[in-house]
Parts: structure tokens; C-alpha cells; sequence
């Protein structure tokens, strides 16, 4: 089915359409910052901070392939569908690693340096060698994750990731865009009951957004925060709708946005660079962003989350938290746990 080393396959929220993206020659296009791609078109694939040494990479659409996905592996998609979620046995203490990063940033927060600083993990998970192939733990994501955008993407500079992603970091066309504002994390239950913690948490997101909002849309709107499902998760979500006082600058918007609170903190440039010189785990691509980007006509950008790299050997799962002052170790650290769940149920015998 896919032919080409450099491609994404997607499918969004909702949708039954799966979406395939080849470059068919030569490299896909590589930028260092996000301004740069109001003139690009194909599927982006931008790491948490784009540099010479870890860009944007581009995948040129070379050959688009729409494909129903009822059409597709129909025994296994019927099969996963029937399955419910089975809660993982998760560690219980945190690493070493982990413990001692969060109290280099809890303590950062704490002497009044940043508001929010989003830490994050990752794990190793050896890969059998009766392991489902890539494109089958695509289906699978599909089928387990209807809510989200489920995407796999290699290219020859960032390999090759699968994520199941909830987050919209912005979609739309010509002037008329959306974005949200996702935050805070709670197993899914029918009522539940968000903490103080998880509400300032998203209101420091929706409140830097609405600021960069100003300063590049004619106006915009804000609906929520509602409780948002996905998977066996659940978020505080707003929703943003705005008019762009000019369409080519879309990729200031872009870059003015990423990366959010959600990935990073407050303030947000100091707090990347925080993250970037004291965290051990290396993002990589990981809460970057990605998706088609002017494909016919229509843009789809996804912050880059509940996701995976893919190895030979071996998968790389990545997971992160938000910490405010009243943030609690143990707490942070099963939510990080929770989060792998979703890479940890596709990758389960």
C-alpha cells in the first residue's frame, strides 16, 4: 500500500476516511521555523522546537490516496472495536530521572520563575517479533481512538512516529481557523468532578492563546472549557473560532502559538529553554506538531501527543504533565502513566 520511505498516513477526528500522503522524490522540504510555511504545501511534521539539527520537515504531496476505512483490514478493525480498555499495571514510584526533574522544575515554579512548566517522559518497549506491523497499529488506533487524529508519518530526518492525538493546534482555510485550548487530564467517567488544579491549568492555556489571538485575528470566539473524552482520558477543552486579518499569515500564528502551555509553560520561551537545558528526556518530535498543511485547500495541524516512535527493535513511548505550585510528584507521575496507556493498549499482546 505505501511505497514511498517519506509519507503520512492520517485519519481525523470522526472521520472514515483514511488519508495517504507520498513523496515520491527527492527529500521533503526541511524548515527551521514554523513563519515559513505560509508558502508550503503537504503534511508537517515539526518537533517541540524546530532547529537546523531537528526541523520541519515537509512531506511533499506527491500522491494523495483516500481510502475508506471500512475497506481496510475489516477483520481486525472488527475485531479491536469489540475490545474494551484493560487498565495497565502501572509503576507505581517514579524513576529517578523523573523525581529528580520534577524538583529541579516544581522548585523553579515554587521561587515565582515560571507559572506552569510541562515535564515530560518516555519509556522503552522492546518489540517482539510477532509484533503487529506499523500500519496495523495505525488500524488499531483507528479503531480504539475514534475521537482523535490518528497518524503515522516516516520520514528520513524524524523516523518514524504513530500518534493518537486529541489536541487541535490549528485547522482551517483562507481566513476563517480554529484552535483549542486542552489541558488538564482525569480518567474518562460520566460525572466528573475537575479539580482546582486542572482548571487553572487549562485557563493558563486558553488564556495565552486569547493573547495571541489579538494580536493576528480581525476577531475570534471562545466556547468552554467542556469535558473532552480521549480514549479512557479526559481533558478541559475551549474551543477557538477566528477570522484572520490576513490569510498568508497563518505560520506567524503558528509560530506565535507553538509551543503552547499545554507542552511547555509560562512564561513560554523561558520555559523552553528551561525544559530544553534540565529535562533528561529528549523530545524530539514529540509535542511538536503535525498534519496536512494547505492539502487541498484545508489545513489540519495536531499538536503532537500520545504518541510513539517506531524502531526495529524497540518502540519509544513519550508522555508529559503540567506542574503548578500545587503540583504532587506522585500524583503527576500516574498521570503520565495513564497517558502511555494509549501507545502501551495498541503495542499489548
Amino acid at each position: 500500500m505505501i511505497a514511498s520511505k517519506n509519507f503520512a498516513l492520517f485519519r481525523l477526528p470522526y472521520d472514515g476516511v483514511a488519508t495517504l500522503i507520498e513523496q515520491t522524490s527527492d527529500s521533503p522540504v526541511e524548515l527551521t521555523a514554523a513563519r515559513e510555511l505560509g508558502t508550503q504545501q503537504g503534511f508537517v511534521v515539526a518537533p517541540f522546537t524546530p532547529s537546523a539539527e531537528r526541523p520541519i520537515v515537509v512531506i511533499r504531496p506527491d500522491r494523495i490516496t483516500m481510502t475508506d476505512m471500512h475497506d481496510i483490514r475489516q477483520q481486525l478493525y472488527d475485531y479491536i472495536l469489540k475490545q474494551d480498555y484493560t487498565p495497565r499495571q502501572h509503576d507505581s514510584l517514579p524513576s529517578a530521572d523523573y523525581h529528580e526533574d520534577f524538583q529541579r522544575f516544581h522548585q523553579a515554579i515554587e521561587n515565582g520563575r515560571f507559572q506552569k512548566l510541562v515535564l515530560s517522559r518516555s519509556i522503552r518497549v522492546e518489540r517482539s517479533t510477532d509484533a503487529l506491523q506499523p500500519i496495523e497499529l495505525f488500524y488499531k488506533a483507528c479503531a480504539l481512538y475514534p475521537r482523535v487524529m490518528v497518524a503515522l508519518v516516516s520520514t528520513e530526518r524524524s523516523g518514524m512516529w504513530l500518534t493518537a492525538t486529541p489536541e487541535t493546534l490549528m485547522q482551517g482555510s483562507g481566513t476563517q481557523w480554529q484552535t483549542v485550548a486542552l489541558a488538564g487530564t482525569m480518567p474518562y467517567a460520566d460525572h466528573i468532578g475537575w479539580s482546582d488544579k486542572n482548571i487553572q491549568e487549562q485557563r493558563y492555556v486558553a488564556s495565552f492563546i486569547a493573547e495571541k489571538l489579538n494580536l493576528f485575528a480581525d476577531d475570534f470566539s471562545e466556547e468552554g472549557p467542556i469535558t473532552a473524552r480521549a480514549g479512557h482520558l479526559a481533558h478541559l477543552r475551549s474551543d477557538f473560532h477566528l477570522t484572520l486579518n490576513n490569510a498568508t499569515s497563518v505560520g506567524r500564528l503558528i509560530e506565535a502559538l507553538h509551543p503552547t502551555p499545554a507542552v511547555c509553560g509560562l512564561p513560554k520561551y523561558e520555559a523552553a529553554d528551561f525544559i530544553l537545558n534540565h529535562e533528561h528526556n529528549d523530545r524530539s518530535y514529540y509535542s511538536g506538531f503535525m498534519g496536512p498543511f494547505a492539502v487541498n485547500g484545508q489545513t489540519h495541524l495536531f499538536v503532537t501527543l500520545r504518541c510513539m516512535q517506531l524502531f526495529d527493535d524497540h518502540y519509544c513511548l513519550y508522555a508529559g504533565g503540567g506542574l503548578l505550585a500545587e503540583s504532587d510528584e506522585q500524583q503527576e507521575w500516574l498521570e503520565t502513566e495513564a497517558k502511555l496507556d494509549i501507545m502501551r493498549q495498541l503495542i499489548a499482546p
